[in-house]
């Protein structure tokens, strides 16, 4: 079993920055691939970001590519998303997920094995 909790979600202005963090616990941090996805009102969780085990893969989506960086450190079990530009249209709850070994897409929500709560961005213009 892998826990995962999400920090760092709040209210921020148009253009602003914040930096989320998840830790996990329960399972060696360094196998996991680790993902960033979030879910606006009434939207569909979507893909935001990937980085690999080791920390030498990410991958970012157009939508948020340039703003957003996704990082990890592996001897603090912890995972990062560092925001920057922030816009009205991030609004979101952002979660983290965890993949144990390579189960496919990484853009494919079904294929992560573990989630966290949850913490809200809001993105006021």
């Amino acid at each position: 079993q892998v826990q995962l909790v999400e920090s760092g979600g709040g209210l921020v202005q148009d253009g602003g920055s914040l930096r989320l963090s998840c830790a996990a616990s329960g399972r060696t941090f360094s196998i996991l691939n680790m993902a960033w996805f979030r879910q606006g009102p009434g939207k569909e969780r979507e893909f935001v970001a990937v980085i690999n085990y080791s920390g030498g893969d990410t991958y970012h989506p157009d939508s948020v590519k340039g703003r957003f960086t996704i990082s990890r450190d592996n001897a603090k079990n912890t995972v990062y998303l560092q925001m920057n530009s922030l816009k009205p249209e991030d609004t979101a709850a952002y979660y983290c997920a965890a993949m144990v070994g390579y189960r496919g897409s990484y853009y494919t929500r079904g294929n992560y094995d573990y989630w966290g709560q949850g913490t809200q961005v809001t993105v006021s213009s």
